[in-house]
């Protein structure tokens, strides 16, 4: 019981440097209800050893994680749900029809005899559990130590990283923050190239970036330096045409529809994601201006070629 009332306790304190942990008699309460039916009936064994005892589950690969919600979770989630529904349909928070069926189906909240909806993720990428810690990071304004290795490096290394912002693109999450190390302002961490992560006492250092601002002019999350911002023109095929009207290649996108095929112009700064989005339309799509841009298109079309 020390044993497991100390890692509690590290635990609450990684969560939060101002945690004053929990006592004995907590644990022992906690314990109860994880092994109730309110809770999550865990299989637990009692083993004596003199004067101790020990605990541990009976099927050693028992997780709540995989269990499915109890009672009074379920309720709390639904009484959630109804206070946000409440907000269906008003202007800029139109992501609530959208959340309320995923959280229904994710959580079992509808008994169905077979699945009815399904979202699109990526359940086998790697650094999805820094997000919490990273997250709490942000809120809590503490700065870490991050090891991390990205794909062009033979070794691991370590940065001190104060955290701002999360972001997801492409079903990956990326972190972005000041590496006070190299006093870069705007670090960019891929989640599943980090190997760990920890809290430590330094003064954490505000940020003065407008984050919803500095994304506006991209697609992706890569802001090359020196690169302004410029008007990009795409002709898009009359087959590909409805797609590209109703799932904009960017906010800023406006679009003219004529015989030819449509005409889009969006004002980005040009990266490697937008690059990566023109081409996934192959034949279909065509870059009009700038002259430099379209010649980097067409050299990457040119090496694909070659590979066939």
């Amino acid at each position: 019981m020390e044993d497991l009332l100390e890692e509690c306790n590290k635990a609450l304190t990684d969560l939060d440097l101002d945690s004053k942990g929990i006592q004995r008699r907590q644990l022992f309460d906690d314990i109860r209800f994880m092994e109730s039916e309110a809770g999550w009936s865990i299989p637990l064994s009692k083993i004596r050893y003199g004067r101790k005892v020990y605990y541990r589950y009976e099927d050693l690969s028992f997780s709540i994680n995989n269990q499915p919600l109890n009672a009074s979770e379920a309720e709390q989630i639904k009484s959630a749900l109804r206070i946000i529904s409440r907000f269906s349909g008003t202007p800029q928070f139109e992501w609530v029809n959208e959340m309320i069926p995923m959280l229904e189906s994710k959580f079992g909240l509808i008994e169905r005899k077979s699945e009815i909806i399904s979202f699109e993720s990526n359940i086998d990428l790697k650094g999805l559990h820094f997000l919490n810690p990273l997250f709490n990071a942000i809120v809590n304004e503490r700065v870490l130590l991050v090891k991390y290795k990205d794909f062009r490096s033979s070794e691991s290394y370590e940065i001190t990283f104060h955290p701002y912002y999360l972001k997801q693109y492409n079903n990956r999450w990326f972190a972005f923050g000041l590496n006070s190390d190299n006093q870069v302002p705007i670090w960019n961490l891929a989640l599943d190239r980090i190997e760990s992560l920890s809290e430590i006492s330094r003064e954490y250092k505000q940020s003065e970036t407008d984050w919803e601002e500095y994304f506006f002019d991209l697609v992706g999350v890569t802001r090359p330096e020196g690169v302004n911002l410029q008007e990009i023109v795409l002709m898009f095929t009359p087959e590909v045409a409805p797609y590209v009207i109703t799932k904009p290649v960017h906010p800023s996108q406006k679009s003219t529809n004529g015989p030819n095929g449509l005409e889009v112009k969006i004002k980005v700064i040009p990266n490697i994601e937008l690059e990566g989005l023109i081409l996934s339309f192959g034949e279909q799509v065509r870059v009009i201006s700038p002259q430099d841009f379209k010649e980097r298109i067409f050299q990457r079309l040119r090496s694909a070629g070659r590979l066939y």
